[in-house]
């Protein structure tokens, strides 16, 4: 069992209230999905649970916690710079002896991963591995110890169609606790036992968390018709209010009037009593007014237009390959690619870790960057590529850097939901998420007509993604976006290719994922 009591994290540079008064237990077999926006503090639980100290440098913690799970295990976001320096076999076999490992327990997971397990002698850099790699990589590594209980953030971010389908399997078989953060629509449906939601109420200046056992599906089904009955009966008291406080105001200025004017005596007493039993009432109203039921908070999800784009024609012509390669020095990772892309088009890649996707998708910027009647934008799978960790968000916005620029980038980004605080420190500290709509909005203001999106949605939290998938749905331009976010190419992709060292074959079953 594990069990967190009045958890509570401060910013320490801001005193913004990430979490607020959290308390949650964890038992034997639980699958705890931990949701919410971005930069909500999920992976700062996820980082108190398992003892990283980092956290202690830009976080005032205050709380308990009592752990009798004997074997915990991680999955981090992103692997620690030291570990992809390391050679495979130097990273697995750091702390193992080579004669006492579980073989037969390394080729299961292996098989199940689609991981070739003698690549672990290799002295391949694992930084050098692509990102799905590194995650099957990571979970061989982990479930080689036999943990009790399991926590990762986002495991599915650079998974594979296939592996992804697997990790959905592992979760809903394994035995295994398991706390996880995941923004795959179809990952929580189909494998939460329970929901710890993080929210940030920003007008409040701190955090809501709730915790429940339930799915994901019946948990928001439950919440939308809470919150839909707590507004209707906040505007039914104050509508009811509005009456009663009409009539009073009536009775009061009546009263009010014959008092001013009467010039008998008795009358006068009598009236004053009147008054005094008005202005009664008048007070009971206010005692029943401060216990009326709050207007529901919900986080607004962020909101990006593309208004700036200048659209081109359905039928021109943006991408044209024919026999094409993915190289990367000497290897041919695939060969005899044909693809054409026009300028309606919206073209989803996917295709097993480690085939060259990405490799594919930075070719293709470098041919496209600069071709003559196109603006081509790019989102890199790593935004390291496109944003320095030392500016700041409006740093990094600002093209003339006046102040009325300043004002627009400021108010964009608080309809992103970045708090004041957060425009004017290092990118460095913002989240995976926070970056990501740096990425996006940056593509937004400069208004390209050509998209190259490597896994847009990996970092994006189930409402946002519902605000991406609209905005890609209705972008007026090209789109090639490399996706393992299932609902993302079935919502937004005209046609959907998989790469294999063969070339792009058309998916006919993308309904079936």
């Amino acid at each position: 069992m594990l069990l967190i009591t009045h958890l509570t994290m401060t910013q320490a540079s801001t005193l913004f209230t990430v979490i607020d008064d959290l308390s949650f237990v964890v038992n034997p077999g639980d699958k705890v999905a931990i949701i919410g926006e971005e930069g909500n503090g999920k992976s700062s639980i996820l980082k108190y649970i398992v003892g990283d100290e980092s956290i202690q440098s830009y976080l005032e913690i205050t709380g308990q916690m009592t752990n009798h799970f004997t074997q915990l295990a991680y999955l981090p976001q992103a692997m620690a710079n030291e570990d992809l320096a390391k050679s495979l076999e130097n990273y697995f076999f750091r702390g193992r002896d080579y004669a006492d490992v579980d073989y037969q327990l390394l080729y299961q997971l292996g098989n199940q991963l689609d991981f070739d397990v003698d690549r672990i002698y290799d002295q391949q850099l694992v930084g050098d591995l692509s990102g799905g790699e590194r995650i099957k990589l990571q979970l061989i590594d982990l479930l080689m110890d036999e943990p009790d209980l399991l926590l990762m953030d986002e495991p599915s971010n650079d998974l594979d169609v296939e592996t992804s389908l697997w990790l959905e399997k592992f979760i809903q078989q394994s035995d295994l606790a398991m706390i996880y953060i995941s923004h795959d629509e179809l990952l929580l449906k189909r494998t939460a036992s329970h929901i710890l939601h993080i929210e940030r109420l920003t007008n409040k200046s701190t955090a809501r968390s709730t915790f429940v056992k339930d799915s994901y599906e019946n948990y928001l089904t439950h919440r939308d018709q809470e919150m839909s009955n707590q507004e209707n009966l906040a505007n039914k008291q104050r509508e009811e209010d509005q009456k009663r406080m009409a009539k009073f105001n009536r009775v009061h200025n009546s009263v009010g009037h014959q008092l001013n004017n009467t010039k008998d005596s008795t009358a006068g007493r009598l009236l004053a009593k009147k008054m005094k039993a008005v202005q009664s009432m008048d007070k009971r109203f206010e005692r029943e007014r401060a216990k009326f039921v709050d207007h529901p908070i919900k986080e607004a999800p962020i909101h990006i237009e593309f208004s700036n784009v200048n659209p081109l024609g359905k039928s021109q012509v943006v991408v044209h390959i024919d026999d094409g390669q993915v190289t990367i020095d000497d290897r041919i990772l695939a060969d005899n690619l044909q693809l054409t892309a026009k300028g309606q088009d919206k073209i989803g890649i996917v295709g097993p870790n480690g085939i060259g996707k990405t490799t594919f998708l930075r070719q293709l910027w470098h041919d496209l960057k600069d071709a003559k009647g196109l603006q081509t934008g790019y989102m890199p799978q790593q935004y390291s590529e496109e944003i320095p960790d030392d500016q700041t968000p409006i740093e990094f916005m600002t093209t003339t850097g006046d102040k009325e620029e300043r004002t627009q980038i400021m108010t964009y980004l608080g309809s992103l939901r970045f708090l004041p605080e957060e425009m004017d420190q290092p990118i460095a500290y913002l989240s995976g998420g926070q970056k990501g709509k740096l990425i996006l909005a940056s593509l937004d203001l400069k208004g390209y007509n050509v998209l190259l999106l490597d896994e847009p949605t990996r970092n994006f939290s189930a409402s946002s993604q519902q605000e991406i998938r609209t905005v890609f749905n209705d972008y007026p331009g090209a789109i090639i976006t490399i996706s393992h976010d299932r609902q993302f190419l079935k919502s937004v992709c005209d046609t959907v290719y998989e790469l294999s060292s063969d070339g792009f074959k058309i998916v006919d079953h993308v309904n079936q994922w």
